[in-house]
């Protein structure tokens, strides 16, 4: 079974943003590179965080989509100027944001303020911790199908896109849904080997918009409806690194 890598995305900040890539390296036992590099605590992630993070903290310790729709219409990242560290944000209704999330996570603070609710544990400060805030502790990266989307669309009578899946890697030529028998099995990109790990459950991030931030779907229920569960894409291990890119060819 052969497909190709139709997207590349990463995601600067967790929750927060998300931008295409050409090509990038995967390294063993590794999560993609910038993915989630940084994230926003909230004061209830404060109680675990420490002054500095030692260890990997679970989503319910930082600012995330489930709990702010308007989060999921945030788009960007470094673009091209990974190099400077500087991050370029955008969002239908705030004035646009360019900062250093090394200096600048305060300038994220207040941007994010409106698109927060008042009943929620507020934001406090960007970290960047000793690995990715990835929701899951161990180092997968995500692989999403082009086909299970389009027929996904089909079925619930209107276009989803990709960016409220927020997934690293967008595979196309496979039948639909034919990931979730991957469990287990070695996916090959040239010399890059993946380890299917286990199908993504889906959380009420994926209910919003990214064009407008706004609900327009109870994702969770409509994937109950139509599969019987939440599952929507698959993790995987890096086994063997080495780069990847637009095209390339994947075999199952």
């Amino acid at each position: 079974m052969t497909a190709r890598v139709a997207r590349i995305r990463r995601y600067p900040i967790k929750a927060i943003g998300g931008e295409d890539l050409r090509r990038t390296r995967l390294d063993a036992a590794r999560r993609l590179p910038g993915d989630r590099l940084w994230a926003l605590l909230t004061e209830m992630g404060e109680r675990h965080a420490g002054e500095i993070p030692q260890r990997w903290l679970p989503k319910s310790c930082f600012l995330r989509g489930a709990a702010s729709a308007g989060l999921q219409a945030v788009q960007g990242g470094w673009g091209d100027g990974m190099a400077d560290g500087r991050i370029c944000l955008t969002h239908p209704d705030l004035p646009d944001l360019d900062f250093d999330p090394a200096t600048e996570g305060a300038r994220l603070v207040d941007w994010l303020r409106p698109l927060w609710s008042a009943d929620k544990p507020a934001p406090t400060r960007l970290v960047q911790g000793p690995t990715g805030w990835t929701d899951v502790s161990q180092p997968w990266v995500s692989i999403l199908s082009l086909s299970s989307l389009a027929d996904l669309e089909g079925r619930l009578g209107k276009p989803l896109g990709i960016e409220r899946w927020r997934g690293n890697i967008w595979l196309d030529g496979w039948e639909p849904y034919a990931e979730r028998d991957l469990i287990g099995r070695i996916l090959t990109v040239g010399a890059v080997e993946l380890r299917v790990t286990e199908s993504i459950g889906r959380c009420p991030a994926t209910s919003a918009d990214t064009v407008t931030g706004r609900i327009d779907i109870d994702m969770p229920k409509a994937l109950e409806a139509q599969f019987g569960h939440r599952n929507f894409g698959i993790y995987a291990e890096v086994v063997s690194g080495g780069e990847i890119a637009l095209g390339d060819e994947v075999l199952a």
